[in-house]
């Protein structure tokens, strides 16, 4: 079986992190699709091994999206809309498996909906919210000017695509958002299903290393391709950075407004810094620890509640009482760019909580960093 060389030569010296995060899987396939991608990780990386490689399993693709603006690992194995995310903030594509994947919203034949504008007010059902179909059509929905939950009238969220059709089957969900894979195979088993929408095609699974990183795209996917078997049916395939456009260009963007605060750039955030102003960073530990603006204050938002401007914030954790007791002192609220929710929900709480010098940066640690202005890391 093939084993990869860095191309120095030698290992890195603090190892490799790898994430494999299988996509939408049921429970026992995500667990099996893991562990061939892992077995096919070791076996390429076996040089790499010696000086530590760490494989991390994943299956939260909202923390991913995190992980790749922070770039907190090496190598990402993920859904196209993490690697889309982690190509946009720097990571190469090596490759993605030969199956695209495509969301469609999907009716009975026998129901009068034929468009995504016939089907406001109605019933949906979908895939939990880190899901790529609901990305791809959480996307979608917010470029006709709308949101999910605007546009429908109830939403059922299943954590496996097939449970959907039972959903339709039993009438409680008009319309459901699945795969075009999985409509396709619901069709051919005799199901009177039709497509009612559907997005454009990203790629399957995929694969993104690290900017600077010493292992080289085409050898790793030549590596990699060697030891995925072929009984897992994947086979391993170049894949260029715009591919991704489409996918990376959706999902959860932030509003561009935030009543009560003042959106600002990363050069105003700098201005405001040397005036007094606290920038207050929202990601997590581990986030903060890898690079942050110098002088920020690590405060976590912990976030459970969806990705929308109407959120649920008693679902979410946020410590008020370490920010300033003084209501009038300037803050910046910052975390992981555009589409990054934390700092907005952090900003409303702020506002909410009386502060009257409120300032979102939207753009975040990457836009800071992309700036060239000073940054620490622990």
């Amino acid at each position: 079986m093939a084993a990869l060389a860095l191309a120095s030569g030698a290992a890195h010296a603090e190892g490799l992190s790898v994430l494999v995060n299988p996509g939408d899987q049921g429970e026992q396939s995500r667990y099996a699709v893991f562990n061939v991608w892992k077995t096919a990780v070791e076996q390429s990386l076996r040089r790499e091994r010696a000086a530590g490689l760490t494989i991390n399993p994943s299956t939260d693709a909202a923390a991913d999206l995190g992980a790749t603006r922070s770039r907190l690992y090496d190598v990402f194995v993920a859904p196209a809309h993490v690697i889309g995310s982690a190509v946009r903030y720097g990571y190469v594509p090596v490759g993605s498996v030969d199956k695209s994947v495509q969301a469609v919203l999907v009716a009975p034949t026998s129901s009068p909906i034929t468009s995504l504008g016939d089907a406001a007010g109605k019933r949906l059902g979908l895939p939990q919210q880190d899901s790529v179909v609901t990305y791809l059509l959480r996307g979608e929905v917010n470029a006709s000017n709308s949101t999910i939950k605007r546009h429908f009238g109830a939403i059922t969220e299943s954590r496996y695509q097939d449970a959907l059709l039972v959903c339709l089957q039993i009438r409680r969900c008009d319309v459901v958002a699945v795969e075009r894979a999985v409509f396709d195979r619901w069709v051919a088993a005799g199901e009177p299903l039709k497509m009612v929408m559907q997005s454009k095609v990203v790629p399957g699974l995929a694969v993104a290393i690290k900017p600077g990183s010493s292992l080289q795209p085409e050898a790793l996917r030549a590596a990699l391709g060697s030891n995925l078997p072929a009984t897992a049916g994947l086979k391993l395939q170049a894949v260029a950075a715009n591919a991704f456009e489409y996918v990376s260009t959706l999902g959860y963007f932030t509003p561009r407004l935030l009543p009560g605060a003042t959106v600002v750039e990363a050069a105003a955030v700098a201005q405001l810094m040397k005036t007094g102003a606290q920038y207050i960073d929202t990601r997590n530990d581990a986030e903060f620890k890898a690079g942050h603006a110098a002088g920020a204050k690590l405060v976590p938002y912990v976030e459970k509640s969806a990705k929308e401007a109407d959120f649920k914030a008693d679902e979410d954790k946020f410590d008020l009482s370490k920010l300033p007791a003084d209501k009038s002192a300037p803050l910046v609220f910052a975390c992981n760019g555009p589409e990054c929710w934390k700092s907005f929900k952090a900003s409303h709480a702020a506002v909410k909580a009386g502060y009257t010098k409120v300032h979102w940066f939207r753009g975040g640690f990457p836009e800071w960093r992309a700036a060239n202005l000073p940054v620490e890391t622990q």
